[in-house]
């Protein structure tokens, strides 16, 4: 299959390795000096768990013409970097694509492109359950064993699944479709909030976290309070897991959370708050047609989002 990778940090460039060695013809889209790297060395990996470095030779494009065409887009970027890619995946002939990260608005994206777009898009979104670090000379560190997605569409089953499971078939990684993608990653987003600003508020510090018990629970109360506002709106947690750890067994959850900090791993993940506040605002809107109390996710909010401001300003000085 012909596909294009939109997008080459640790994700992306992860999903570009699993579909090389899986024998398809993949093109990855980067800029500026990852374009560089991949053009010069490939897509170099460190396989953290493995222990073991892969080499992979990709087509590198700058940017996607309209009149490029490819059996399957994958766009894997942060959330708030998707609105800067919308028009221009309108703009060209492909019709598969998938958006693949966090994403609290995918409905409005589909309708987007839907309306906007050339040709009829077949949309899909996912999420890649992996994760790692990018080094300075280009080389991504993997910290999982398997690459894996769960993926699904907005309106039932995907229309171009069976291309996507040739894809992916000689492909060591492995798909989990999902009926109610959405939902999942509303889901998802309440703890990737929650964590991830405190993550921040500590300026990335988790041997620091895994002894701050206030910060633990702080993180276990968000999380309660931002599932409580998908609750009332309808939406099913998923997986269901998650809000009857936090809600009722919170002991459980404190001390899986001071293990996770503890792991030494923990430092090879990347940390940005760019995208974490985008997803604040995006979930003040949903906020807004409920009428419930959420005092630990207000407070987290406004700490971790004034210091994000005062530093973007400083750094615009």
């Amino acid at each position: 299959m012909k596909v294009l990778v939109y997008g080459a940090g640790v994700l992306g460039s992860y999903l570009a390795h699993a579909l090389v060695r899986g024998g398809n013809d993949v093109s990855v889209l980067a800029r500026g000096k990852r374009y560089k790297q991949l053009k010069e060395d490939g897509i170099v990996i460190r396989h953290h768990f493995q222990r073991k470095n892969t080499v992979d030779a990709v087509n590198v494009i700058d940017q996607l013409q309209p009149q490029d065409h490819y059996d399957l887009i994958f766009v894997v970027m942060k959330y708030n970097q998707f609105p800067s890619v919308l028009p221009i995946l309108a703009e060209n002939i492909s019709d598969n694509i998938v958006l693949v990260g966090n994403n609290a608005d995918a409905a409005s994206m589909q309708t987007f492109l839907n309306e906007n777009s050339k040709v009829k898009k077949n949309m899909a979104f996912g999420f890649q359950l992996s994760g790692g670090m990018r080094e300075d000379s280009g080389r991504i560190i993997a910290i999982h064993g398997r690459g894996q997605m769960v993926i699904g569409g907005l309106d039932g089953d995907i229309p171009f699944k069976s291309a996507l499971e040739q894809t992916f078939k000689n492909a060591k990684y492995k798909l989990s479709f999902n009926e109610n993608i959405d939902a999942w990653l509303k889901s998802h987003m309440v703890p990737i909030a929650a964590m991830n600003a405190i993550h921040y508020m500590n300026n990335f510090d988790f041997h620091k976290i895994a002894k701050d018990k206030n910060a633990l629970m702080q993180m276990i109360s968000v999380m309660d309070e931002g599932f409580m506002i998908l609750e009332e709106l309808g939406y099913r947690i998923d997986p269901a897991f998650q809000v009857k750890t936090v809600r009722n067994h919170r002991i459980f959850a404190y001390h899986g959370l001071k293990i996770f900090h503890k792991l030494p791993v923990t430092k090879l993940i990347e940390g940005s708050f760019s995208e974490i506040n985008a997803l604040f605002e995006k979930f003040d809107e949903l906020k807004k047609a409920v009428n419930i109390s959420t005092p630990n996710w207000d407070a987290l909010k406004k700490q971790s989002t004034d210091k994000y401001r005062n530093e973007v300003i400083r750094d615009s000085r």
